[in-house]
C-alpha cells in the first residue's frame, strides 16, 4: 500500500513532494513538533497534528489510554530546522512506530510543494 514511500533505490526516503500528496491523501501520519507560540507565528503545515516534542511520548505511546496516534501508518515529522523532529522520529520508532521520516522544518515542507493553514 505504501511501497512508493520506501527508501528507493539509493536509500534516500521518500521527498517532501512525495510525502506532502500521501499526507493529503490521508496515507502518512504529519506530525508537527513545536511548540505551541511557534505554531501561532508561522501556522503549521496543512493536516499535521501538533504534539509538542516534550509531551510526544505521552501523547504517542500506544500502551497509554490517551494515546492521540496508534502504530500502523508512516509517520512524517519536522519542527523549525529538523533538530527536534530528528528526536522526535528516533523517539516514535522506540515507541514501534515504522516508518518514520523526519522531513526537518516547516520551510521543508513549503519547499516541497506543501501547504500552511493558520493555527
Amino acid at each position: 500500500m505504501f511501497s512508493f514511500l520506501r527508501r528507493g533505490k539509493a536509500g534516500q526516503p521518500p521527498s517532501v513532494a512525495d510525502l506532502a500528496m500521501a499526507v493529503s491523501r490521508g496515507e502518512v501520519l504529519l506530525v508537527d513538533v513545536r511548540e505551541a507560540q511557534e505554531l501561532a507565528q508561522t501556522g503549521k503545515a496543512q493536516g499535521a497534528l501538533h504534539l509538542p516534542l516534550g509531551q510526544l511520548p505521552a501523547l504517542a505511546d500506544p500502551a497509554l489510554p490517551g494515546a492521540l496516534i496508534r502504530p500502523g501508518r508512516p509517520v512524517a515529522v519536522y519542527c523549525v530546522m529538523g533538530a527536534r523532529s530528528a528526536k522526535a522520529a528516533e523517539v516514535l520508532r522506540g515507541l514501534g512506530y515504522d516508518p518514520v521520516w523526519n522531513i526537518g522544518g516547516l520551510k521543508d515542507w513549503v519547499a516541497g510543494g506543501g501547504q500552511v493553514e493558520s493555527t
